[in-house]
């Protein structure tokens, strides 16, 4: 039984959540759940980086309202029901600056795909520098790619070293894709 809590512990802890991306949503501006979800949905906001349904949205807002990151507060319309409005609290801001500032961001294909791409998009929504958060997430796959090379003398011939051979080469990827959203982000000025 112990063995069971620990691994869903576990994988609890490895499940990518939205929160962080909704508070720097929610930084730009209050917004409701509605107006959250269609960036999620769409393709030139969050669409293919999340996919996050309403009731999934919703539980979202309601844990970081009980964590006191966010506030609600009822707004009539003249054309639509009361809708609750979501904005940030102090709390809030806090963990959106070191969510942004991550010193040592997570190497795993899976958190670049979301997590990495998530800062840089609500960086950009807030007019905030990208260039550090691309510098640190290159500098930890940089780190993690040569701790790999340097295992790969250690490998016997088999799937294990196919493997590994996979994640170099995706890591080395992901290392020379990280240049191109640098200068995708911050083009050089043309003269």
């Amino acid at each position: 039984m112990a063995i069971l809590l620990f691994h869903h512990r576990i994988g609890a802890m490895l499940k990518l959540t939205p929160d962080d991306t909704l508070l720097g949503l929610l930084a730009a501006h209050s917004q409701h759940g509605y107006q959250l979800l269609d960036a999620f949905r769409d393709p030139q906001q969050l669409g293919r980086v999340w996919y996050v349904s309403t009731s999934q949205l919703y539980a979202v807002l309601k844990r970081l309202e009980q964590q006191e990151l966010i506030a609600g507060h009822q707004v009539a319309s003249a054309d639509a029901p009361t809708r609750t409005e979501y904005s940030l609290t102090e709390a809030g801001h806090a963990r959106l600056s070191a969510w942004l500032d991550e010193p040592d961001p997570s190497s795993s294909l899976r958190r670049i795909r979301v997590e990495f791409l998530s800062r840089l998009y609500i960086a950009t929504l807030l007019g905030c520098p990208t260039a550090p958060i691309i510098t640190r997430q290159r500098a930890t796959c940089e780190r993690r790619l040569e701790g790999l090379i340097a295992k790969r003398e250690e490998q016997v011939q088999g799937v294990g070293a196919l493997a590994l051979e996979m994640v170099i080469a995706q890591l080395a990827a992901i290392v020379g894709w990280l240049g191109a959203c640098d200068r995708a982000l911050d083009p050089p000025a043309s003269s």
